[in-house]
């Protein structure tokens, strides 16, 4: 992690917020965006040219040019970016820690601001090294079927050596799973519960399509 970043009393309080379903970010994991709407070229905009940071967070419901939040969302640095040719950037967050929302500011910018509290994610900025109590046989067994069931190619070699952390946080964002389900995976307070919660949503996405588990082992 950054300098900068090496607690959360270095976490901005203050933050640009990215309202986005379905996009799931999770500390150290990457997410690319597609950034065209102006008020969000101006968020990023801002943001390059000062902290370098945004909040992705999801709707609730509500108004739909303005809706509601859900209370937990992640703060991701901007790690790349680039400018095309039609205005759009073209950006990868990196996630460093989730937040909850405090309260939302009555800001003057076409962005909406919040201010962030991380108090309750004290180990976010940590690297994440209990992977030995995931079961990663059982994840591996419900990810085959899931995979077959959707005649989806995997790098099982790639999966296998994978660090838990990174393949936990990859799979839970990547995974097609419903608002809900991907808002319990960014609460999950550990990352052993969001290991379970994930092999469960596996499982049930597996046998909602008619699938039976088929053996499997990740080391």
């Amino acid at each position: 992690m950054e300098e900068k970043h090496r607690s959360r009393f270095d976490l901005p309080r203050v933050i640009p917020v990215f309202p986005l379903s379905g996009a799931l970010l999770l500390p150290r994991g990457r997410l690319p965006l597609n950034i065209f709407e102006p008020r969000y070229l101006a968020m990023i905009d801002h943001a390059l040219r000062t902290t370098r940071v945004v909040g992705m967070i999801q709707p609730c419901g509500g108004e739909t040019l303005r809706p509601d939040l859900f209370p937990v969302g992640c703060l991701g640095r901007l790690t790349s970016w680039s400018e095309t040719g039609d205005g759009r950037f073209l950006i990868t967050l990196t996630g460093v820690a989730r937040f909850q929302v405090e309260t939302e500011l009555d800001s003057a910018t076409p962005y909406r601001q919040v201010q962030a509290n991380y108090k309750a994610f004290p180990h976010d900025l940590e690297d994440n090294d209990d992977g030995a109590e995931i079961d990663r046989e059982r994840l591996a067994t419900s990810l085959k079927c899931y995979l077959k069931r959707h005649d989806i190619d995997a790098d099982w070699t790639s999966i296998e050596r994978a660090p838990a952390e990174v393949l936990i946080n990859s799979l839970a964002m990547i995974c097609p799973f419903d608002m809900a389900a991907k808002q319990g995976l960014l609460e999950a307070p550990t990352l052993c519960d969001r290991a379970r919660m994930l092999t469960t949503l596996i499982e049930m996405a597996t046998a909602a399509t008619g699938g039976e588990a088929s053996g499997g082992t990740l080391q």
